[in-house]
């Protein structure tokens, strides 16, 4: 009888064994940019040297990742009912989220240490601690999604809706909200000019060819920035500011002031550019193609897996 039941424990820690994903493990001395494609859902690593060193394939539709940290990594997807969080350093899986379906972005603060999540089908956005414990749920309004965060506020864009909602971090509630354009996407906070970029896709068939400059205390539209067409992938240095426009596949710069600088055209539907070790990086959707850009000159392209959609960076 002891032998049995060795054996029927023999057999569920087998079991427990082959369902744990693991990853290639990232080493922590590695500065890297990651492309979370979703068109066959994987994460491919590449080092400051472009060389590829790691590829994660996924088992499940992930829409999104965000890193929490300097070692950890969490996956969503808009139609799954979990998020889950790895350790880059070992390649494990270290937590999970139940959020339900509708997860339409996650956006971790590293001033507060807190991971927030964004969810369509309730319109909400929820946080949580370091140990990935949810700690407050807060109703928004119609499909909340694009965030940033500055001086303890969140400010989160409902993009099928004309309303961005301006959060009190330490207590998650409401501060105000501000009218912004339907369709609004993406978001950059410049804390030195008391500023928030917007971008937006457009609706109907007039897209949205500008970047709206609001105040950061008021929400007051005070410039609005010509660019191209749907302006929505912002990333910036210190002096310059980086938008991709998805809908004429360029790549605009801009001073802080918001003067156009130049616009070249690189990728085929970029839908996200983001800077690392003193280069543009931007990726093409479309041609499943990653460019590493000196100001407006392409310096190398990199044909990674299908349909890259997010950039995330990690620098050490």
């Amino acid at each position: 009888m002891k032998k049995v039941y060795l054996f029927i424990l023999f057999i569920i820690a087998l079991l427990a064994g082959c369902n744990k994903i693991e990853f290639s493990p990232i080493d922590h001395h590695h500065s890297f940019v990651a492309s979370v494609n979703i068109l066959q859902p994987s994460i491919t690593f590449y080092d400051a040297s472009k060389k590829l060193i790691a590829k994660w394939e996924l088992d499940k539709a992930y829409t999104g990742a965000e890193l929490i940290g300097q070692d950890q990594i969490i996956l969503y997807g808009h139609q799954l009912d979990e998020a889950k969080i790895f350790q880059l350093s070992t390649g494990r899986q270290v937590g999970y989220i139940e959020t339900g379906i509708g997860t339409t972005n996650a956006y971790y603060d590293k001033e507060e240490k807190l991971l927030f999540l964004t969810n369509s089908e309730r319109n909400s956005v929820i946080s949580y601690d370091s140990q990935f414990e949810e700690l407050k749920e807060l109703k928004l309004r119609n499909y909340p999604m694009s965030m940033a965060s500055n001086n303890g506020s969140l400010y989160v864009v409902n993009y099928k809706d004309t309303i961005l909602s301006v959060i009190d971090i330490a207590t998650l509630t409401v501060k105000d909200e501000w009218t912004i354009d339907k369709s609004s996407n993406g978001v950059l906070i410049l804390p030195e000019m008391n500023q928030l970029w917007i971008g937006g896709h457009g609706e109907g068939s007039k897209p949205n060819q500008t970047i709206d400059v609001l105040d950061l205390e008021t929400g007051k539209v005070i410039n609005q920035l010509q660019a191209s067409i749907m302006p929505i992938g912002f990333s910036r240095n210190e002096n310059t500011i980086y938008v991709t426009n998805h809908g004429s596949n360029e790549l605009c710069a801009f001073t802080v002031q918001g003067e156009l600088l130049w616009k070249t055209e690189v990728g085929a539907n970029p839908f996200v550019v983001t800077t690392f070790q003193d280069e543009l990086v931007v990726a093409g959707y479309d041609d499943h193609t990653i460019y590493y850009l000196s100001g407006q000159s392409i310096q190398k392209s990199i044909e990674t897996e299908k349909g890259p959609f997010q950039l995330l960076v990690r620098e050490v």
